[in-house]
């Protein structure tokens, strides 16, 4: 585990005191080792690139999950590979012709011989599995997605200057406009939706659970039921622990800690003029994308070549 900027203690503190999921329970940072019992995780706290030091000193590493939001293109993650990881998983988009698997979607035709992959993003990974359905049930024609985003560390807390300015106003007092490449990348997972979908991202101040917005025209003339009866067999099936299908009046903070990667809200479910369907699914952006980012390193590791 490498830390950019943060002391093993300060991990330690914000893991055990977590406010934006459970607390995983006490935590004692011991050296460069974090206790979570049972487990010891080896840690540093450096800027500096870790892969060649670990690599050395603690021998061979088979995977790593690139978590840092910096080493997202074949130059930044090759870096892993050339200081003698055997394969790279980025937790984030990732850019140039790096291969991207979003689970329940494409991970089913993972290519073991790829050293560096992408696990998308947590919208993405929220979009990609409802939207594969309705494609696949009513055929998409277009469709724009909104994705109402807690903010995040990329915003300033006050306004204060940043490339996006929007994203330079306070993300606590705002609700921030800004752009988001979630609904083009699905295309990179269900390549048959190239050029039919686009989006934007609302950023609120809530700090976790994120909501997308999607309206698309479809070939397949349908209505309400039919669309959450097609979402709700799949969710039972094919895609049983990554989309679930939710019939309660709830809010965003009940769905905190939600395994799943996408919750369909079927009241919200409307389709207008028998050929404009627009759907409603909750994700938890940390937690949810967290559970899939496990379950594609699994896929790594049960392919292993």
């Amino acid at each position: 585990m490498s830390l950019q900027s943060m002391t093993l203690v300060v991990l330690s503190r914000l893991l055990t005191f977590s406010s934006m999921t459970l607390p995983l329970g006490y935590l004692k940072p011991m050296l460069s080792l974090l206790v979570i019992t049972p487990y010891l995780l080896m840690a540093r706290s450096s800027r500096s690139f870790l892969t060649a030091t670990l690599s050395t000193s603690h021998g061979r590493i088979d995977l790593v999950i690139e978590g840092t939001g910096v080493f997202v293109d074949r130059d930044g993650a090759g870096k892993h590979i050339q200081a003698g990881a055997k394969k790279v998983l980025i937790t984030a988009p990732g850019k140039g012709d790096i291969p991207t698997y979003v689970v329940g979607v494409n991970a089913d035709i993972y290519n073991p011989d790829e050293p560096i992959i992408s696990n998308a993003s947590c919208t993405t990974n929220c979009l990609a599995p409802f939207v594969k359905v309705l494609d696949q049930k009513f055929g998409i024609i277009k469709g724009t997605m909104t994705t109402t985003h807690s903010y995040t560390g990329d915003q300033r807390l006050l306004d204060a200057s940043h490339r996006d300015l929007r994203r330079a106003r306070a993300a606590a007092l705002n609700i921030v406009p800004t752009s988001t490449g979630a609904a083009k990348a699905v295309a990179l997972v269900l390549p048959t939706l190239k050029g039919k979908l686009n989006g934007i991202a609302l950023r609120v101040p809530t700090p976790n659970v994120s909501v997308v917005d999607l309206v698309v025209q479809v070939s397949k003339k349908t209505f309400a039921e039919e669309v959450n009866a097609a979402f709700r067999e799949s969710a039972e099936k094919e895609l049983k622990g990554i989309l679930s299908v939710c019939d309660e009046p709830l809010v965003s903070v009940d769905f905190r800690c939600s395994d799943v990667s996408s919750t369909v809200d079927a009241s919200l479910t409307m389709v207008m003029g028998d050929d404009m369907v627009k759907v409603i699914a909750w994700y938890d952006n940390e937690w949810g994308y967290s559970q899939r980012v496990v379950d594609l390193a699994d896929i790594v590791a049960n392919n292993w070549k």
